[in-house]
């Protein structure tokens, strides 16, 4: 019998952003166009529209105070995240097909470094990105969480108002072993147990190489299934290459991995999808051709 189609997911916001020539440096990232240059983040989100994303993502990721700063995140975080969501909103709303927004919800302290996250900070930085998306997007998106604790702590700062909670964990992709882990080092059946006890609707892979994210949805899907419970699998890989455990978002621009070109891609999506993944997209590096061909192909 065959599988039923992908739910369609976006790819990556900064490096399609710096491809079109908007403004973007480090360490704002993408954060830079969302005051230089609203027009050109939302023309992305309906690049991915166009290419049969049937969720986009606000640009929300870099509105931390890792990439703007304490400073600037203290006066303007609110104001950046509602543009964000807005601009997503708009984009949505003016796309051919229904497709829902998922409010972003980032790494609080950084990309690939669960040993900065700081438990008694973690509200203050979150509640202006709730508070300034929370008019528009239809889901929450917890993505790139390196830690369980830091995933926990995400779902308690969220509003009880009936949206999705869809969580993502980034995955260890240099000295792995035969256990998929995260870049906390907690196994992905922690991962997963946690997951059913967040009432997550989704629990996703993203910003690892492709290559560990097919063992870490076999985790999570035989996790479910031994604990009887019934949640959906996703995945949406980097085109960079193995993140070391001192890696920092915002140290420079990696390169990306010629053989992740959308054909390649499509290739590793494809095998997900045999393993149960049921929303599929792209994260850094992976843009509006990749998803097109995924839509045609797994759609």
């Amino acid at each position: 019998m065959s599988k039923a189609s992908p739910l369609i997911l976006d790819g990556g916001m900064g490096r399609e952003l710096q491809r079109r020539g908007a403004p973007f440096r480090q360490p704002e990232w993408s954060a830079l166009a969302l005051t230089e240059a609203p027009e050109q983040v939302e023309a992305v989100h309906r690049a991915y529209i166009e290419a049969g994303a049937q969720v986009i993502t606000s640009n929300s990721y870099a509105v931390v105070p890792f990439h703007i700063g304490d400073a600037r995140f203290a006066a303007e975080g609110r104001k950046l995240a509602e543009a964000a969501g807005r601009l997503a909103r708009h984009a949505a709303d003016a796309g051919p097909q229904q497709v829902r927004v998922a409010g972003s919800l980032p790494p609080l302290f950084g990309s690939y470094r669960p040993d900065l996250f700081d438990a008694a900070r973690a509200q203050d930085i979150l509640a202006p990105l709730v508070a300034g998306l929370e008019p528009y997007v239809d889901l929450w998106l917890a993505e790139t969480q390196s830690s369980i604790a830091e995933a926990r702590a995400i779902r308690a700062g969220l509003p009880r108002d009936g949206r999705p909670f869809w969580l993502s964990f980034t995955l260890q992709d240099e000295d792995t072993d035969e256990t998929p882990r995260l870049r906390s080092g907690e196994s992905v059946t922690a991962a997963a147990e946690a997951a059913a006890e967040l009432d997550v609707q989704v629990l996703l892979f993203n910003c690892s190489q492709p290559e560990v994210i097919g063992a870490a949805i076999d985790q999570a899907r035989q996790t479910f299934e031994r604990r009887g419970v019934k949640i959906d699998i996703g995945a949406y890989a980097n085109a960079f290459p193995p993140q070391p455990k001192d890696a920092k978002a915002n140290d420079g621009l990696d390169e990306l991995r010629e053989d992740l070109d959308p054909p390649g891609y499509l290739q590793w999506a494809a095998d997900w999808r045999q393993r149960g993944a049921s929303h599929i997209g792209g994260c850094c590096g992976i843009g509006p051709e990749h998803i097109e061909l995924l839509a045609c192909k797994l759609g």
